[in-house]
């Protein structure tokens, strides 16, 4: 059995305040992106920063992120439509005219820590169609088992392929569900038949819970987007360390590491429209 591992070494939230290997400029961002994928990833999820470290979802700061990471490597691109919680739905849905392999689409509005994360159910209805017609494929970040819901709505009105639907679980944030392994198998249970899925454990617990799920058949995120710490008390040196650990724990229970060539096939990728 292979495994996917993606490799997510931004996020929205940390700066380099919290930890000084955070990437959030182009070239360190496509820097921490070759290393992880010479470690085993197969997928990079990318969010943007702009100049003064912020997240943006500006066009040309895209485009170079994702040319620089085309250079160093052939990693699969996942650009986050998430961007971060002050940037406007529009500018953030707009990233998928870029093309990538894969975006982001989040279901549902919910409280975010201190914040709240927009996304307004017409305009998610609008960016499914929208990445349906460009091939982009979405990943679908559910926080809450209501949104599980909300995406297979999305799938019965056409807006969403079926083959296979592709879901990153996301534990741990502040107004959605605990870092549980109880919650985990409430949502790996009502996942949908051939549903590829991930599991995105926030914090102190992104360990137990990513063991966890490769154990129950699901794929791995690593990164600094996801923890900050290699172990409690010690900052990971960067996102290669993440990495690593993660190839390090799949390989210790016989699970084969993906490569791009057959992510591709596993995550039914298509041909991005023209």
């Amino acid at each position: 059995m292979s495994v996917v591992i993606t490799v997510a070494p931004t996020g929205p939230i940390a700066s380099k305040e919290d930890n000084p290997h955070l990437p959030t400029q182009p070239e360190e961002i496509a820097d921490a992106v070759a290393g992880a994928h010479a470690a085993g990833a197969a997928v990079a999820h990318i969010h943007l920063r702009d100049a003064a470290h912020r997240p943006t979802a500006d066009p040309a700061i895209a485009r170079r992120t994702m040319d620089l990471i085309a250079e160093r490597c052939p990693i699969l691109v996942q650009l986050s439509t998430g961007v971060g919680l002050s940037v406007p739905f529009e500018e953030r849905a707009a990233l998928v005219e870029l093309r990538p392999r894969m975006a982001t689409l989040n279901p549902c509005t919910m409280s975010f820590g201190a914040g709240e994360f927009r996304n307004p159910p017409a305009q998610v209805r609008r960016l499914a169609a929208r990445m349906r017609e460009l091939g982009v494929k979405p990943e679908l970040e559910i926080y809450d088992t209501g949104h599980l819901d909300a995406c297979l709505r999305l799938r019965d009105e056409g807006l969403l392929d079926d083959e296979p639907l592709q879901f990153s679980i996301v534990l741990g944030v502040a107004g959605g569900m605990a870092a549980t392994p109880d919650n985990l198998l409430t949502l790996v249970r009502r996942l949908p038949e051939n549903a590829v899925w991930q599991v995105i454990a926030v914090g102190r617990r992104n360990l137990e819970l990513t063991a966890i799920a490769l154990a129950l058949g699901g794929n791995a995120r690593a990164g600094l987007e996801d923890t900050l710490h290699l172990r409690k008390g010690e900052l990971s040196p960067g996102n290669l360390p993440l990495v690593e650990r993660t190839v390090a724990l799949a390989r210790s229970l016989d699970l084969q590491i993906a490569g791009v060539e057959e992510t591709t096939s596993l995550l039914g990728l298509g041909t991005v429209a023209a």
